[in-house]
């Protein structure tokens, strides 16, 4: 598996974003990628240490769609949850990251 197949989007949530703080980096990651595959290529695409890799499948949620609102199901997907070694950023995901200093 490629290392870019692995690692789809990183998750930007409320909670995900307080986590930042801990050195904690929520991303979104296939679902057949093992802890081992998705340590090496978060280490390689970010040039970061990781300490620790929590992962979770979360079950897709039912939707009314259409006129006749018919039920469709979204897919279920799997998330990871990377601890840093402690000083090291993903600058990528920083809060404020991409804001200019204005003068």
């Amino acid at each position: 598996m490629n290392m870019h197949n692995i690692i789809i989007k990183p998750l930007i949530t409320e909670s995900s974003m307080k986590a930042v703080d801990a050195g904690k980096y929520t991303f979104v990651v296939a679902k057949q990628a093992r802890k081992e595959n998705i340590k090496k290529a978060i280490q390689q695409l970010f040039n970061v240490t990781v300490v620790a890799i929590a992962t979770s499948v979360v079950k897709g949620k039912k939707r009314r769609v259409g006129k006749k609102r018919q039920e469709v199901a979204s897919a279920n997907w799997k998330k990871a949850i990377v601890t840093l070694k402690k000083g090291e950023k993903i600058g990528l995901i920083e809060p404020g990251g991409a804001e200019e200093k204005k003068s």
